[in-house]
């Protein structure tokens, strides 16, 4: 989000062509801006599927030079687009190292170097990220006061989610040599790290089912693990859910504070202080 902010701080600061060209390409607030955004967004999602068929062998049979042409087509019209942003910003280095900025590079790239290396032009799914314009087009900003608090919830976890991940790392090696002492090698268990691939998969109730204990002892502990899994997986949850809602109390208290005698108790709907009277 603070790279759509910064896009919005490039505008040219003398009216022109230039100006006319970053309001319908940058500003979403206006008829053209908005139809222009929605033309892009349309345009990426479809360069996308044509990447997508072309690596359906049966598909780029049939239709090979169809997909290859629309695909230089939307690399074409990328480009043109890239360009203009590049021309009509008043802080090009600002747009250059910008996300928004790097991805409409990266999104043109590939199909450049497929020429040189064939095969990389698969890397243009990256466009897919492109579509992240779409929050100007619907206005979402208001979004990004939660997206804050639940950045700030996972933050403030980190070290008790690093300690819980760094016990289930434990667990899962302890599990995984156990069931390659319990089955061995002609079982499927040929080794340690296949052993605790497994119980990975099976701790987080994945279940390849490539490799399954035969033996009673070797199933009586697949099941625990099986069970711990169910477990284990709420843990992480519940501590960043609890950290949430920690942020979003004091974000509510600062919200509504009183500026006069600091007092963090008002009502949501509040218009003035319950102890004070002050104004809100």
């Amino acid at each position: 989000m603070p790279a759509m902010n910064k896009e919005a701080s490039n505008r040219p600061k003398t009216e022109g062509i230039r100006t006319q060209i970053y309001d319908f390409m940058f500003e979403s607030n206006t008829s053209l801006g908005k139809n222009f955004d929605i033309l892009l967004i349309t345009s990426i999602l479809l360069s996308v599927i044509v990447v997508m068929l072309d690596s359906v062998s049966t598909i780029k049979l049939i239709h090979g030079q169809l997909l290859y042409n629309l695909e230089w087509f939307f690399t074409i019209i990328f480009t043109i687009e890239y360009l203009l942003r590049i021309v009509c910003v008043e802080n090009r280095s600002r747009y250059l190292f910008s996300f928004f900025g790097i991805i409409d590079l990266l999104a043109i790239i590939p199909s450049y170097l497929s020429l040189l290396l064939p095969g990389s032009q698969f890397l243009l799914i990256i466009r897919v990220l492109r579509v992240l314009r779409i929050f100007r087009v619907l206005k979402l900003a208001k979004y990004v006061s939660e997206a804050e608090l639940l950045i700030k919830a996972l933050k403030t976890s980190r070290q008790k989610v690093t300690v819980f991940l760094f016990f289930v790392l434990t667990l899962v090696v302890i599990l995984g040599s156990l069931m390659y002492l319990i089955e061995g090698e002609e079982n499927g268990f040929t080794s340690i790290p296949i052993s605790i691939h497994w119980a990975i998969v099976t701790l987080t109730t994945v279940g390849y089912g490539n490799i399954v204990p035969k033996t009673p002892l070797g199933i009586s502990l697949a099941s625990i693990i099986m069970l711990l899994g169910y477990g284990i997986i709420a843990v992480p949850t519940g501590i960043v859910t609890v950290e949430a809602a920690f942020a979003s109390m004091e974000e509510r208290r600062r919200k509504y504070r009183c500026h006069n005698c600091g007092n963090p108790e008002n009502d949501e709907n509040s218009l003035f202080c319950k102890i004070c009277g002050d104004k809100l």
